[in-house]
């Protein structure tokens, strides 16, 4: 069996049991369960969950995405060994944490196998909810401009490169295209300020006004876990995506919860804190594969200009990278996930069949 055998990279043809489309994101591919199926799990595993509650199946790849497209490599690898698992461990890992911390739940009800969540449905609140302890990317590529303001919030005139900012700073973004919203392009991923928000809450779908303090405790205090655990493994946390959403519990509790991915290497900064300590940054995250494909190709404006997509897309589709480029990722992703959880990752040789016989044996998913 070949490297490029045992990776995960088409996710959206497994035979589960589904009477919609199944959904393909960049990484993650989502199953919604029949309304039988939701019923009959929600009574057999006692999830604490309305009795008529959507579920979906949650399936995970190993593809690897970086400036809006999916990459490959040579020799048929279409996606880097362990990333799908190493993220999924990680997430899961900080999930317990909060859960136990008192802080919120997430929508993931049940873990079948290191690539799958089941999931409860959620209505996600539409903001990118970013924090940065640091400047650096995009931030420090605006401020080394000129730039001083950003979501509303004034920086000083004397920052560094890759410091430390006086506080942690929340510069929160678009979640999709938003219209009818004032002072807000109809574009995504824009920045917003909180007064936008305050504004416009019920636009980007927050409960009530109050819940908007809610979501900024909760990130704060999130990002204030795995700031603290990474520094026990002398790892840098630096910056971060969360995204938040509501679900109702069995006697329909509404509450916010997280949602989608937490302190992974794929929507956060991970800095080794010897390194930056000597002046480098060595990255356990996925911006030391976007620096790679910055060098790799010979004009990075294709990258980092969003009105060059169809030359990016391009670029993508038409060049496969060095294998050994991916493997790299590879150890960075496994490696940080078993510094995080302290346990090996357990790796398939065969993770397709090995999905489709849990859901089949142990969930009644598969005909």
């Amino acid at each position: 069996m070949s490297l490029a055998d045992k990776v995960l990279a088409v996710n959206n043809d497994l035979p589960i049991r589904t009477k919609q489309p199944v959904h393909s994101g960049k990484v993650r591919s989502v199953y919604w369960l029949t309304e039988e199926d939701s019923r009959r799990l929600i009574r057999e595993k006692g999830y604490n969950v309305a009795d008529d509650a959507p579920l979906a199946i949650m399936v995970i790849s190993d593809r690897i995405s970086a400036f809006d497209c999916i990459w490959h490599g040579e020799g048929g690898l279409n996606g880097v060994p362990g990333k799908g698992a190493a993220l999924n461990a990680i997430s899961n890992h900080w999930f317990r944490l909060f859960r136990e911390q008192g802080l919120a739940d997430s929508h993931i009800l049940d873990i079948p196998h290191p690539f799958v969540w089941i999931v409860q449905k959620a209505t996600p609140v539409k903001i990118e909810a970013i924090c940065r302890q640091y400047i650096t990317g995009s931030m420090w590529r605006s401020y080394a401009k000129g730039e001083r303001e950003f979501c509303g919030i004034r920086l000083p005139d004397d920052l560094q490169k890759d410091q430390k900012l006086p506080e942690l700073l929340m510069t929160p973004s678009t979640k999709g295209i938003l219209r009818g919203i004032p002072g807000v392009p109809e574009a995504d991923d824009v920045n917003i300020t909180r007064q936008n928000i305050e504004d416009n809450f019920v636009a980007f779908n927050f409960k009530s006004r109050d819940d908007i303090a809610r979501y900024e405790r909760l990130l704060k205090e999130g990002f204030e876990v795995i700031s603290k655990e990474l520094a026990k493994l002398d790892q840098i946390f630096v910056d971060t995506k969360f995204e938040f959403g509501y679900v109702a519990d069995a006697e329909g509790n509404e509450q916010l919860i997280y949602m989608d991915e937490v302190g992974t290497p794929d929507s956060s900064r991970i800095w080794d804190g010897p390194a930056w300590r000597e002046g480098r940054i060595v990255e356990n995250s996925k911006e030391d594969f976007r620096q790679v494909l910055l060098n790799h190709f010979p004009d990075p404006d294709i990258l980092l200009n969003k009105d060059r997509m169809p030359e990016r897309e391009a670029l993508a589709r038409d060049n496969a990278l060095p294998a050994e480029v991916l493997m790299d990722v590879s150890r960075t992703y496994v490696g940080i996930a078993e510094k995080i959880t302290g346990q090996k990752l357990a790796l398939s040789d065969h993770p397709k069949a090995d999905i489709i016989a849990i859901l089949r044996d142990q969930y009644g998913l598969v005909d």
